[in-house]
C-alpha cells in the first residue's frame, strides 16, 4: 500500500469514528432529556454518511495530518433544540458534555483493543501489514479522540465547552455570552489560526491543549500496555 495513502486512511476512518460517535451522542443525550429533534431528523444513525462533512470530516483533517498539525474536524451537528429540553439550562451542559464523554470513553475502549491486539505479540515488528494497519489506526484513534474531547471542551462558541459555560453562567452574562455564537467560526479562526500566526506565543492550543492532551495520551497508552502486559515505549 502506499505509504501516503496507508497514513491518510489510518487517521480518516479513526476519525470518521470519533466524529460521528460525538454527533450522536449529543442527539442521544437530548432525546433521553426531553428533545426528540435528532431522532425525528433521523440523526440518531450511526451511518457516517448522515453525518459526514466532507470537508471536515476529510479534506481539512487529511490537510492538517499531512502538514504535521493537530488533526481535528467536524461533522454536520446533530440538531438539538435547547427549548424543548425537560430542564435547557442544565440539560444542555448534558448535551454538550455528553459528546466529549463519549470521545473519551471510546479513546479507553480503543486502548483495550490496542493492548488486546498486540498480547500475542513481542513487537510491533512482529504484525503483519494488516496487522500494522489495525495497530496504526487503533494508537490514532486513541490521539483523536482525545484532542477531540478536549478541543471541543474549549469555551469558544460553537464548541460545546461555550454550551457549558453559557450553561453555568447567571441568565444576564449567559445572554450576552450566547450572542458571541453567530460570530463562532469567525471567532475560532482568528483565535486559534490568525493571532498564532501574527503574535508570537499567542497559541491556545499548544500552551493551553496539547499538554493535557500529552497527559491523557501517556495514561491511556499505559492502560493499552497493561492490557498487553508489556512497554511499547522505552522508558
Amino acid at each position: 500500500m502506499n505509504d501516503t495513502l496507508f497514513q491518510a486512511a489510518a487517521v480518516i476512518v479513526p476519525l470518521v469514528f470519533a466524529i460521528v460517535f460525538h454527533e450522536v451522542a449529543h442527539g442521544w443525550v437530548a432525546r433521553m432529556l426531553g428533545d426528540p429533534t435528532a431522532a425525528e431528523m433521523k440523526r440518531l444513525s450511526l451511518n457516517p454518511l448522515r453525518h459526514v462533512d466532507p470537508m471536515g470530516t476529510i479534506v481539512v483533517p487529511g490537510i492538517l495530518h499531512l502538514i504535521g498539525m493537530p488533526v481535528f474536524g467536524w461533522a454536520k451537528p446533530v440538531p438539538v433544540n435547547m427549548r424543548r429540553l425537560r430542564n435547557p439550562r442544565f440539560g444542555m451542559i448534558l448535551v454538550a458534555l455528553a459528546g466529549p464523554g463519549t470521545n473519551l470513553l471510546l479513546a479507553a475502549i480503543g486502548a483495550v483493543a490496542l493492548g488486546l491486539l498486540m498480547l500475542p505479540h513481542d513487537g510491533f515488528g512482529d504484525l503483519s501489514v494488516i496487522g500494522a494497519f489495525v495497530a496504526l489506526n487503533l494508537f490514532n484513534f486513541l490521539r483523536i479522540n482525545i484532542f477531540l474531547a478536549l478541543f471541543n471542551l474549549l469555551p469558544i462558541p460553537p464548541f460545546d465547552g461555550s454550551h457549558v459555560v453559557e450553561g453555568l453562567l447567571p441568565p444576564g452574562p449567559a445572554q450576552a455570552y450566547a450572542r458571541l455564537r453567530p460570530i463562532g467560526f469567525p471567532l475560532v479562526m482568528i483565535l486559534l489560526v490568525a493571532l498564532p500566526s501574527i503574535i508570537p506565543g499567542f497559541d491556545i492550543v499548544s500552551r493551553f491543549l496539547i499538554p493535557p492532551v500529552l497527559w491523557l495520551n501517556a495514561h491511556y497508552l499505559a492502560l493499552a500496555e497493561a492490557v498487553a502486559g508489556w512497554q511499547f515505549i522505552a522508558g
